[in-house]
């Protein structure tokens, strides 16, 4: 009996790590979101300075008040089609594990939704696609009226091989 209890305590403890805040954006006309202490803020598109010999989704970095910041188009990482900014693409500037401490990365979204308070017991854990699919980025999906949200575990949607190019591109 006791150890369905300590499985009951860990669901449990999942559940309330997953809940709270959470951006939401919209890529392709699907909607996610990302942990709203993840983000460190939002920005209009600006002009991006290429950086050569770097992956196909890393499209350069941005001079943010006198930062460098490398970023990533989200659509190309997740193998979407490109498609033209518009007026309602930005920027999120979001804080993600690095090789050496925290590093700021901006990631290109098609728009931003809103934020959102996502109760743990509406958060579903992944589900198997097979085991070639990689999914470790998906924190959970978000049942929300009228569909899905997808939430993503933003320390996991790049692999530290990638998070090292971008630093150096920094």
């Amino acid at each position: 009996m006791e150890a369905s209890t300590d499985i009951m305590d860990q669901a449990v403890k999942v559940m309330e790590e997953r809940e709270g805040k959470y951006l939401t954006f919209t890529l392709a006309d699907e909607e996610y979101g990302i942990g709203i202490l993840k983000i460190k803020e939002i920005i209009g598109m600006m002009p991006v300075t290429t950086v050569p010999q770097t992956p196909e989704f890393v499209k350069g970095v941005i001079n943010l008040r006198g930062k460098v910041i490398p970023v990533i188009d989200l659509r190309l990482r997740f193998g979407m089609e490109s498609i033209d900014y518009t007026e309602r693409t930005c920027i999120i500037v979001v804080e993600m594990d690095g090789t050496v401490g925290t590093v700021q990365i901006g990631i290109v979204v098609d728009s931003v939704s809103e934020v959102l308070n996502i109760k743990g017991e509406d958060i579903e854990d992944t589900p198997t696609f097979g085991t070639k699919l990689d999914t470790n980025y998906i924190l959970g999906m978000a049942k929300m009226e009228g569909g899905v949200k997808i939430l993503l575990d933003i320390d996991r949607v790049l692999n530290s091989k990638e998070i090292s190019v971008l630093e150096k591109a920094a």
